[in-house]
């Protein structure tokens, strides 16, 4: 599926992007921590890297040529793709988009006397007010993960001031100007909403009461900022294939790295100057630090604990676990849910499964199978492929299943499409791969978005049932327990068996008890005559 590469906003003045150099060109393959292009912006160039692999399929900007923020600047996608449809609607896009600048001239007019209030509290041409950026299309608050800088120090064009932890990935946030760090806004560790104010700069020697003072009276998010808004948010991406990282080199001691290699280096304890980069101009990247080899004198130390001596660690909480938190209290507070269990006989499950992983070069899961089952079951049941949008109730045509994958922050449920579609070996090599671009953090938005309907699974753990939260706005979510040996009755007599329990969460807004259990008898009906699937 073709991923649309936008120009993103970083800083609170920028309308507009310059596309300085091309890194690919149409037909060049892609991979995660690539360079796409040179951005310029009002302030500085940047690196443009892409944290998916793919085919660079159309290059939507020339080099040198300025287009504003959100224009599509390129698009990825698998080799001999179709992307007409996308390229014929950038014209619809910005037929909106002028409609709604038209409109934004009304907002200026209203609010240019806010403007000139705020503009009698002139601050001093020296100073820069740094604010937090929005970094990603879901961005709304950043949490300073670390100050490079202090108060007091000198800042240089390009100089690392901090890194932003944003809800998908923690980014260097460079300075654009030249000065001294006067005033510092947010501690390590907190989080603050997308344009408040991270630091303060200039040149040394200016009164920081007055300063704080017009900064503290100047809105957050002034009328400026509310007119440049309306005027791109028709055009906002859904999804986003890349992410910008601040041009670095080795020049002043600075190391060229990805961010996700730096998150990752910090995660190991890796000394990043000992790394050698594989990518363009010795670039550290992911790879490099997984295959990184620390010398055999390096290792870690533990602090044993003291015997009855009381403890606790206070551990922030990271973007992505605010996020899930938010999620499920929306979910457990809004949606009137119920639940369904049933109890399947795998034993033929068991002996098919077999059968397929006999043939070469093929392997599928009991999670494969259920998630077949589960897209052939919805197809016969459109009524739980639903979801409740308040005022009416949505029915897809589609069947998009999310797989609940645990990693390391949290959880995270990429999608397999049009699962109806797909075979049982299709759907086990998918299910890998998004299973291991969950782990290695390399999953993008268009990855975990769309699922109409989700499985989670806990089997492998031992757990044999369990009651799951539904992901809204979906309208049931299927928790998968483990297959146990039990004694069964099979023909009047106990015989040994295999046993898995389903358990389905359904929104009672969209299906009720019959509906949910005429979709959990079909999917036991598939689940323990798999062949079924194939008709």
């Amino acid at each position: 599926m073709a991923e649309i590469v936008r120009m993103p906003k970083l800083s609170d003045t920028m309308t507009d992007g310059v596309v300085a150099k091309w890194h690919k060109k149409v037909g060049d393959k892609v991979k995660s921590g690539d360079l796409l292009a040179d951005i310029e912006t009002d302030k500085a160039t940047m690196e443009f890297e892409s944290f998916q692999d793919g085919v660079l399929l159309h290059i939507g900007v020339p080099e040198k040529s300025a287009v504003p923020v959100d224009s599509i600047i390129a698009i990825l996608g698998k080799e001999g793709e179709d992307i007409s449809e996308i390229l014929n609607s950038k014209l619809e896009i910005k037929n909106d988009t002028a409609s709604i600048k038209n409109e934004s001239i009304n907002t200026k007019n209203d609010s240019s006397h806010l403007i000139s209030n705020i503009q009698n509290l002139t601050l001093p041409k020296s100073i820069e007010v740094v604010r937090m950026p929005k970094l990603s299309d879901t961005m709304t608050d950043g949490v300073v993960a670390k100050w490079h800088k202090k108060v007091g120090d000198k800042v240089k064009s390009g100089d690392l001031l901090a890194d932003i932890e944003t809800d998908k990935a923690t980014m260097e946030f460079e300075s654009f100007q030249d000065g001294v760090l006067m005033h510092i806004g947010v501690e390590e560790g907190k989080s603050v909403p997308v344009d408040s104010v991270l630091a303060i700069l200039g040149k040394g020697d200016e009164n920081m009461n007055d300063v704080l003072a017009a900064v503290n009276s100047t809105p957050a998010k002034g009328a400026k900022q509310e007119e440049t808004k309306t005027a791109t948010s028709s055009t906002a991406a859904p999804t986003k294939t890349s992410e910008l990282t601040q041009s670095s080199s080795n020049d002043g001691g600075r190391i060229k790295a990805s961010p996700l290699a730096r998150a990752l280096a910090k995660e190991k304890g890796i000394d990043l100057s000992k790394v050698k980069g594989s990518a363009d101009n010795g670039r550290i990247t992911k790879a490099d630090i997984e295959n990184y080899k620390p010398s055999a004198s390096a290792s870690k130390t533990s602090t044993p604990s003291v015997q009855g001596a009381e403890s606790f660690v206070d551990e922030p909480v990271s973007q992505m676990r605010k996020v899930i938190a938010k999620r499920l209290l929306e979910s457990t507070n809004g949606a009137p849910a119920f639940y369904l269990n049933i109890e399947c006989d795998m034993d033929n499950a068991i002996a098919s499964r077999n059968s397929i992983n006999s043939i070469p070069d093929t392997k599928v899961s009991f999670n494969d199978l259920v998630i077949k089952a589960c897209a052939a079951a919805l197809r016969k049941h459109p009524r739980v492929n639903t979801s409740w949008m308040g005022d009416k109730i949505r029915s897809y045509g589609h069947i998009h299943i999310g797989v609940a994958v645990a990693v390391e922050d949290g959880l995270l449920v990429p999608v397999v499409r049009f699962a109806d579609q797909k075979s049982l070996s299709q759907i086990s090599a998918e299910v890998k791969d998004l299973g291991k671009r969950a782990k290695d953090k390399k999953l993008q938005p268009s990855d975990w978005e769309g699922n109409t309907f989700t499985v989670s699974n806990l089997g492998m753990f031992g757990i044999e049932s369990f009651t799951s939260i539904i992901n809204t706005p979906e309208s049931c979510i299927l928790s998968v327990g483990a297959i146990r040996q039990v004694p069964v009755v099979k023909n009047n007599m106990v015989v040994p068996g295999n046993t898995m329990m389903l358990t389905l969460a359904c929104d009672h807004r969209t299906v009720d008890g019959a509906t949910g259990a005429a979709f959990l008898q079909t999917l036991k009906t598939f689940i323990e005559n798999p062949v079924m699937m194939l008709v």
